[in-house]
């Protein structure tokens, strides 16, 4: 354990990098959807972003999710910390309150208009691939940053359950938005336990109930619960349109554009079905 906290940035660092990878191998040999925007338009802003976000996360907020848990465990803070629990419960009960943090946060996110001017420059890429996954506001990370280090504390989660949630984290969303193919009866058993591609690109459609639905990132539970899960897009994977209708330009997918995104004032909401 020791070994993972002292290393943390390269566990991190390594974890994303494997992910990555391998899912633009598969998207080139499997791809689920055939892309009309090519990757040219969208790779390069989309990747800037993920620099950008990480090198203000770096400078703005050294101390991280993972010094947050370090400092509440040595003063004794949060709910974990006053109680007995067998080390992997806690691990386990970590990784579960704080996935359930991310889907309230989404939803949040989705239904605040000032924040969802943040949170809809994920949404304005008009494909749906890896790098969807790396697309967000520099504005929004700053302040997921900012819940999931006041959660750390309250919760009192360990260090090692947050770099072991973050790295988790990361790779299913990564997942979960990457264009790969998946037998249709393996995603049905798949998504019990875990979000899949068809099931996220669902929350990606130009359709705001659609859009609306399946805000999990990780565990598929939370949607299934709280009446927010949508099986399938009206219009199928093949037919359904992705993006938001006030960002269809090629220009919309250039790093600058997209980080003046949160300031613009547009219809900010997807489109209700006609």
């Amino acid at each position: 354990m020791n070994t993972l906290l002292n290393n943390e940035p390269f566990f991190r660092a390594g974890a994303f990098l494997l992910v990555l990878s391998a899912m633009m191998t598969w998207e080139i040999f499997a791809k689920r959807r055939p892309q009309v925007v090519h990757r040219s338009q969208r790779w390069p802003g989309n990747l800037m972003l993920v620099i950008i976000d990480t090198a203000i996360v770096r400078l703005v907020v050294p101390v991280a999710a993972v010094s947050a848990a370090v400092y509440a465990q040595d003063m004794g803070w949060g709910a974990l910390n006053a109680i007995i629990l067998p080390g992997w419960m806690v691990l386990i009960l970590s990784i579960l309150a704080l996935d359930f943090a991310i889907y309230c946060q989404h939803r949040i996110f989705h239904a605040v208009p000032w924040l969802w001017r943040i949170h809809r420059v994920h949404h304005a890429d008009q494909e749906f691939d890896v790098t969807t996954a790396l697309r967000f506001h520099p504005l929004e990370i700053l302040l997921s940053m900012a819940i999931k280090m006041a959660l750390v504390m309250l919760l009192g989660a360990p260090a090692v359950a947050v770099i072991v949630f973050e790295i988790l984290l990361n790779a299913t969303a990564m997942f979960n938005h990457a264009n790969v193919r998946l037998p249709v009866k393996f995603d049905q058993y798949l998504r019990l336990f875990l979000v899949t591609p068809d099931m996220h690109r669902v929350h990606h459609s130009v359709i705001r109930q659609e859009t609306d639905s399946n805000f999990g990132f990780n565990l598929p539970w939370w949607d299934r619960l709280f009446g927010t899960y949508r099986s399938q897009p009206e219009h199928g994977h093949l037919g359904m349109t992705i993006g938001l209708e006030d960002y269809r330009t090629e220009q919309d997918q250039q790093l600058g554009r997209m980080l003046m995104q949160p300031f613009q004032r547009t219809s900010t909401r997807p489109s209700t079905p006609e």
